[in-house]
């Protein structure tokens, strides 16, 4: 009898430490990835902003405006690319709103559609990437809205949809957002050109009747990532979009807005991420080191058990049969 205890101890055993090695090196390599069917919404907010109204034609100043991203992921168009194992497509909206007006700025009939790789979040090339509603071709090696799982130290190229390529995010350092640990990445856009605008010209000072002038975008950005994750919990982001002249002088404020993460966002996406990072302890440290100790164990009492002499079981077989009941 004890010979079958020690061989099954010890399969069981071998059976655990297996199971370790596997999800320690092979199991979060193939679980550990980006969802197919997200849905979440981030909230940003930007007091003592202006921005030129079409509602009203007048450039409205000294408002707070609120722009609301809403992140959806689109399961179907993810399959429709024959590699929903490794790829994921997400659906973005951001409506942007003069809440001390109460009154749209920026509502976009189309979202943003694009593919990204579930590991790295490096979008991938695919018939169905559009910005706004129109096709776009992304470049290569540029990350979409997220970072890559285990985000290294480094600068990484992060794609702008208002500019419509790469632009780099330097890595500023470290910090603490809400008690998590993040990477600290920043980028610089100076003005550049994005296209024209006609107006009237009455707006900007002028006596035509209608007049065309470059429009221009600027940007400061800082994103707080968690590096376990690629998520960024906290977003720092101040927008300059104007109409310039010929001579560079600024004619009308399109908007000038110092978006940051909204508190109540903050803490949600926080929450959020905090299980994420639960889910991929789980998979990469508890249940190795706990499979491990448990082969570890049943494996040493296995081989212990196996070292008993054949006559000793024996001899306890026959001092067990002679126990006749009084």
């Amino acid at each position: 009898m004890r010979r079958v205890s020690w061989s099954i101890l010890t399969g069981l055993g071998i059976f655990f430490i297996v199971l370790a090695i596997l999800s320690k090196f092979f199991v979060p390599d193939q679980a550990v990835k980006f969802p197919l069917n997200e849905y979440s919404k981030t909230t940003l907010q930007a007091t003592n902003a202006s921005y030129f109204s079409q509602r009203s034609v007048t450039e409205e100043s000294g408002v707070t405006l609120q722009a609301t991203s809403t992140t959806k992921g689109d399961v179907a168009s993810a399959k429709s690319t024959g590699t929903s194992n490794s790829v994921a497509v997400w659906q973005t909206y951001t409506a942007i709103e003069d809440i001390t007006n109460h009154q749209p700025v920026s509502i976009p009939a189309d979202g943003n559609l694009l593919a990204f790789d579930r590991k790295t979040g490096v979008l991938v090339p695919w018939s169905g990437n559009n910005v706004g509603g129109k096709h776009v071709e992304v470049p290569g090696n540029t990350q979409g809205s997220l970072f890559p799982l285990n985000t290294q130290k480094k600068s990484y190229q992060v794609y702008d949809t208002t500019l419509k390529k790469g632009v780099t995010f330097s890595f500023k350092g470290t910090s603490t957002t809400q008690g998590v640990s993040t990477y600290v990445f920043s980028a610089n856009i100076p003005p550049t050109q994005t296209g024209t605008q006609s107006l009237p010209g009455a707006l900007v000072g002028e006596t035509a009747s209608e007049v065309t002038l470059p429009e221009f975008y600027a940007v400061q950005e800082t994103y707080f990532v968690d590096p376990v994750t690629g998520v960024p919990l906290k977003v720092d982001q101040n927008v300059q979009q104007t109409l310039r002249d010929d001579t560079g002088t600024t004619r009308l404020v399109l908007m000038s807005a110092d978006f940051k993460t909204t508190d109540a966002s903050l803490a949600s996406g926080v929450q959020a991420d905090k299980n994420a990072t639960t889910k991929i302890s789980v998979l990469n440290v508890i249940i190795p080191i706990v499979s491990g100790i448990i082969g570890l164990v049943l494996l040493i009492i296995g081989l212990v058990m196996s070292r008993f002499r054949p006559e000793d079981e024996e001899y306890e077989d026959d001092d067990e049969a002679i126990r006749v009941p009084a």
